[in-house]
């Protein structure tokens, strides 16, 4: 029997619903598995206590017939970037040592609105900056998965602790953030489902910024209708964000099973890279081949800028970046590091609070945007975004979606590439664009390596239109029928 914590969003719900558990019992389910998983470091805070008196309030609210929703009494970790009330938030930083809000980021409170259970603050890269959960001041997350010999692996990044959670067993759903593919490359890594929405259907509210432009907040989960459950009940126009958009949310769960017979899909060319390994090639070759037999068609299309979007991004994110952290000077929260003057204070808080990868993106950030720079770099790297943007919108004019290979490569062992930073940015070539252009984008477990560790495929849809993006995805999932689990052999 499938033990509590393992079971998918959907089928806890029906669980609750049937009364076959409490929300009691799923919640004390999932504190037991996360006290148990605790060598994953998938946790920064955990908060069993709120989540005993979520999940009570929940039962007492199917007592009396008055269910918020599908979310009502789904135990769910939240990446410790959103603002939680009363709750510490670090962002994975020393410089947020002791940060409490006083406030709920729109999305945490819409999902707690929803009835959802918070069951703590998942470890990140340091404010989001990162591929592989290794920068963050907590220690590196572990891969719930094993490479050969038992090796530790990566979880993949910045949304690491979250993935790990889910794909652990600890929670049957988590929120993170993506930025340049912070929770779609985590969810390929750990063989789970991860699903950035459109730039402005989630509110950034109370979200620690690291990019305002690029950052968006979606669900990782272990299914496709997991994950439009839980998108669901994320989304909203906020009015208290300017860049959220005012839509009404849809019920993505409706029309997941409609396949994707007559669709059009998308082969962006500029996605096949030298020295790609040919499994990765071989993965994508057969998701075509999936999507073909459900009846779509395959096109091929082209996206000429996409070769630029990466560099660009490590203009345009490092800049935003700059900005936004340079906030944290040990004057109103966080870390102080006293000094002999208010400037020496500043220095040393901000040298002893941000790791290294932070303090290499401010430089960066900084440089880019001084005077005689900015008009070469920034201005530039806007331009070409723009460009990026225009790709997109001339290949949606074809296709209704588009497939790729959610990352170049399978997870790797903890420790690999710290050393070369470049080599890390490049996890995130098939994500950026995608980010870059704001559209919505999702990562479906597909495959195994020759190792036996997960490879996702990774569909990308016109803006605002999820519910394709959804109903394509599940299309795939239902094809690659992925089940293995991390210490299981698959059985497809």
């Amino acid at each position: 029997m499938t033990a509590l914590s393992e079971l998918s969003i959907a089928g806890a719900g029906k669980g609750l619903e049937a009364g076959d558990f409490t929300a009691e019992e799923l919640t004390r389910a999932c504190i037991e598995a996360l006290e148990g998983g605790r060598d994953l470091n998938a946790f920064i805070t955990e908060t069993p206590d709120i989540a005993l008196d979520r999940a009570k309030a929940s039962d007492a609210r199917r007592a009396g017939g008055k269910a918020a929703g599908p979310m009502d009494g789904i135990p769910i970790a939240i990446k410790d970037l959103f603002c939680t009330e009363g709750v510490l938030t670090t962002a994975g930083s020393h410089i947020l040592d002791g940060f409490t809000p006083a406030y709920e980021s729109t999305v945490s409170a819409n999902l707690r609105d929803s009835g959802a259970v918070m069951l703590g603050k998942t470890n990140l890269d340091e404010f989001a900056m990162g591929s592989a959960n290794v920068t963050s001041y907590y220690g590196p997350v572990k891969n719930p998965w094993k490479g050969p010999g038992g090796k530790d692996l990566v979880p993949g990044g910045s949304s690491g602790g979250s993935a790990a959670a889910v794909a652990g067993g600890l929670c049957p759903g988590a929120i993170g953030t993506d930025t340049g593919g912070s929770i779609r490359q985590p969810a390929s890594f750990t063989g789970i489902v991860g699903m950035k929405p459109t730039y402005g259907r989630c509110s950034r509210w109370g979200i620690v910024a690291f990019a305002s432009s690029l950052d968006q907040a979606g669900p990782l989960a272990r299914s496709v209708e997991d994950a439009a459950i839980m998108l669901g009940a994320m989304a909203g126009h906020d009015a208290k964000d300017s860049t959220s958009a005012p839509m009404d949310v849809p019920d993505f769960s409706a029309g997941l099973k409609e396949g994707v017979k007559g669709m059009k899909v998308g082969i962006p060319k500029e996605y096949t890279l030298a020295g790609m390994p040919g499994e990765i090639e071989a993965l994508w070759q057969q998701g075509m081949d999936w999507l073909k037999g459900q009846g779509a068609e395959c096109i091929d299309v082209s996206l000429p800028h996409t070769k630029y979007a990466l560099p660009a991004y490590y203009i345009v994110a490092p800049a935003e970046a700059s900005s936004n952290l340079a906030r944290y000077d040990g004057v109103r929260y966080g870390l102080r590091v006293e000094g002999k003057s208010l400037d020496d204070m500043y220095e040393a808080t901000r040298a002893q609070g941000f790791g290294d990868e932070v303090r290499r993106r401010v430089l960066i950030g900084t440089y880019v945007l001084s005077a005689g720079y900015y008009d070469a770099y920034y201005r530039q790297a806007q331009k070409v975004r723009t460009l990026i943007a225009k790709d997109f919108t001339e290949a949606f004019e074809q296709v209704d979606v588009l497939l790729t290979p959610t990352a170049p490569s399978a997870a790797f062992a903890i420790g690999e590439k710290m050393d070369d930073p470049v080599a890390m940015y490049l996890n995130d070539v098939f994500t950026v664009p995608a980010s870059m252009a704001g559209l919505p984008a999702i990562s479906v477990p597909a495959g195994l390596d020759g190792d036996g560790l997960p490879l996702g495929l990774h569909l990308i849809a016109k803006p605002f239109d999820e519910m394709t993006l959804f109903r394509s995805a599940r299309a795939l999932e239902e094809a690659a029928g992925f089940d293995a689990r991390p210490g299981l052999l698959s059985s497809s």
